[in-house]
């Protein structure tokens, strides 16, 4: 139990707010779910949720500055786990319908429909994770939860440098399911809806904050 430590989770109109929060509790933290600026500049982890459209996603973060929140903690080295959509929207731009929008830019990336016969990708997956990944920590053989149309796609080849990357394979077409660079870390699926994994996963990106 760590209630000494305190999470922030983002709350700009779009995300499973109150799982978020809840599976966050379980770990021992302290959960807030906030609009504010000062407090999620201030705490000691921050959470980005999303659900549904890329572009919908990027305007309601824009529209209470988390991009600039989210900017100005990964300058300062503070933690910063996104989730779903909300991990999404760290990369540089999403596709979706034929458009482009701009995303956060704190990874190279574009997201885009996968090239799957069925989707959505929605279900249970096993995940590609390398050995140096904290975040994936005692975790190789677990599953997760997955509800998606879109990702990174390793085929696109995104130039992620040094990042730790994790990757899912859904219909032969592989994404990233997983990133972790310094204080910036990032899941495509859902740790909240993913069971006992999904729990020891967010208790390993607790215990590093």
């Amino acid at each position: 139990m760590t209630p000494e430590l305190s999470v922030v989770v983002l709350d700009y109109g779009l995300g499973n707010i109150r799982s978020a929060q809840r599976a966050l509790a379980r770990t021992g933290v302290e959960v807030t779910v906030s609009v504010d600026h000062d407090e999620a500049v201030a705490a000691d982890g921050l959470v980005v949720p999303g659900v549904g459209a890329f572009a919908a996603c990027v305007d309601g973060l824009i529209n209470i500055g988390g991009d600039k929140i989210i900017a100005e903690r990964v300058a300062a080295g503070k933690p910063v786990l996104g989730i779903c959509v909300g991990a999404q929207i760290l990369f540089t731009e999403g596709v979706e319908h034929g458009r482009r929008v701009a995303g956060c830019a704190q990874w190279p990336g574009v997201v885009e429909e996968l090239y799957a016969r069925r989707l959505p990708h929605m279900g249970w997956n096993t995940v590609d994770a390398p050995q140096q990944s904290k975040l994936f920590g005692g975790l190789a053989d677990e599953r997760f939860y997955f509800v998606h149309s879109y990702g990174v796609r390793e085929r696109a080849r995104p130039a992620l440098g040094e990042a730790v990357v994790t990757w899912a394979e859904h219909d032969g077409d592989r994404f990233v399911a997983g990133i972790e660079q310094g204080p910036l870390s990032a899941t495509q699926f859902h740790p909240e809806k993913s069971g006992t994994a999904g729990a020891r996963l967010l208790q390993n990106w607790v215990a590093s904050l």
